[in-house]
């Protein structure tokens, strides 16, 4: 199983698009608060989250929390546009977690240093342009994993 993990998600509709990848591929979503909004049946509807209930999601109130959850994964892939290595050289394994920081700042510095040695980007032929939508991002980073993951598994 892999793990996606959003830091201070700012914007519902993305979450639910990555909620509802995560449903699909059988992945487990970690929140890590603040979030940008609240998580009730009227933002759900509203974000096209009618299968939350069948979402593994996790929702930790900060970083610490999060790293100290016996539900977090071990070894953390974090995508920015802050690094030169590409998401294609990584060799994701079954359990890794995807980081993904907030819609507006990404992940603060401290994140950065933690995570320094697992740093990846999704290129992008325009360098003119910040960075994918979040859902996107996720979307193209959690497939390329469970890509290689299959492969790995021979399936």
């Amino acid at each position: 199983m892999l793990h996606v993990v959003l830091f201070q998600p700012e914007i519902a509709p993305n979450t639910g698009n990555i909620g509802r990848m995560c449903a699909l591929t059988r992945s487990r979503l970690h929140l890590i608060h603040p979030l940008g909004y609240v998580i009730n049946d009227r933002n759900l509807r509203r974000a096209g989250m009618d299968y939350w209930t069948q979402l593994d999601v996790h929702e930790h109130a900060d970083w610490t929390a999060f790293r100290q959850s016996p539900h977090a994964p071990q070894r953390l892939w974090l995508f920015t546009t802050k690094s030169e290595r590409s998401f294609w050289d990584a060799a994701y394994a079954d359990g890794d977690g995807l980081v993904f920081g907030c819609e507006s700042a990404g992940v603060p510095d401290w994140l950065h240093d933690e995570l320094r040695g697992q740093r990846v980007t999704i290129p992008r032929a325009n360098d003119g342009l910040r960075s994918l939508n979040l859902s996107t991002a996720a979307g193209v980073a959690c497939f390329e994993a469970l890509r290689q993951v299959t492969h790995a598994k021979g399936l």
